[in-house]
């Protein structure tokens, strides 16, 4: 370790000696706060446009003129698959309580303000584990707010723009008879475009979650090499869960970013063993000369 780096530690350790148990709590109570108001601040910027979030946003994948389905019909003209094209949805949405719409309004509003403060909210509690890290740590976990933000906007667009509208597709065409009408609750269209969403957003944290668990030495990028094939076949399996459709290709749709994903897991298990075995021989060295 150079002199910078003990100096760095000295100063971490003496700040954290300095605080007592119940200054760390109010410290943690503090970010815990700035957190949550920033949630609370664009919950209600959310409410205020609330109705042009509904048109513009969540009702969009309910509609045949949103993007992706506006999509699909191109790919479905360019390669001669016709299912591709979605030309219909058959439901409609209706609210079955007196204030259906205004409690779904409230908690649409907090949703989007969890999904918008999410940067902002994970940089608060980022601020507080941070101290608590090694020098060597800290170099290691370089732009985690970055990374982490960046994957978890990726996820979200990705539930949106491509999971979602695949399993409104399905679930709303699919009739056990005729004569049954779809006729969804709104709460029920809100569940499923959040669950499926956010479910895509957490799933994209994959490359974080490998850089986690191979920095605690459980996960080694061997492991996950050599069962490859074992993942492939859980990805397949969480693509057919992730879209009910029964149509293969909307399946590798979404199978494909979840692939990528695992690979650049690997890659970034086998970064944290290199950095890892570098460490271990500068201290190998430095015992030695001291020796």
């Amino acid at each position: 370790m150079n002199p910078i780096d003990q100096e760095f530690d000295s100063e971490s350790e003496v700040e954290e000696g300095e605080m007592t148990f119940l200054e760390h709590l109010e410290e943690l109570r503090w970010h815990i706060v700035r957190a949550i108001g920033s949630i609370v601040v664009f919950a209600i910027l959310a409410f205020i446009y609330i109705h042009e979030i509904y048109d513009g946003v969540i009702l969009a994948p309910s509609k045949t003129s949103f993007w992706t389905y506006r999509m699909m019909c191109e790919l479905s003209k360019k390669t001669g698959f016709t299912d591709l094209c979605i030309e219909k949805l058959n439901f409609t949405l209706q609210s079955r309580e007196m204030a259906g719409q205004f409690t779904t309004a409230l908690t649409s509003s907090l949703m989007i303000g969890l999904l918008f403060a999410f940067p902002y909210a994970f940089w608060e509690v980022w601020r507080f584990i941070m101290p608590g890290l090694k020098m060597s740590e800290r170099r290691a976990a370089r732009g985690a707010v970055f990374y982490v933000t960046a994957l978890f906007m990726m996820g979200v667009l990705f539930g949106y723009y491509i999971v979602s509208p695949l399993a409104i597709n399905f679930l709303a065409n699919f009739q056990l008879d005729p004569s049954i009408v779809n006729e969804f609750d709104i709460t029920s269209y809100i569940s499923t475009l959040a669950t499926l969403t956010l479910g895509c957003a957490l799933t994209f944290q994959m490359p974080i979650v490998a850089f986690v668990l191979s920095k605690v030495g459980v996960l080694t990028p061997k492991f996950m090499r050599e069962y490859r094939r074992h993942a492939l076949v859980v990805i397949l399996i969480v693509a057919a869960v992730i879209t009910p459709s029964p149509d293969v290709y909307s399946q590798i749709l979404v199978a494909i970013p979840l692939v990528l994903l695992y690979e650049v897991s690997i890659w970034v298990s086998g970064y944290v063993q290199r950095m890892r075995l570098k460490e271990e021989q500068a201290l190998m060295k430095s015992d030695g000369y001291e020796d």
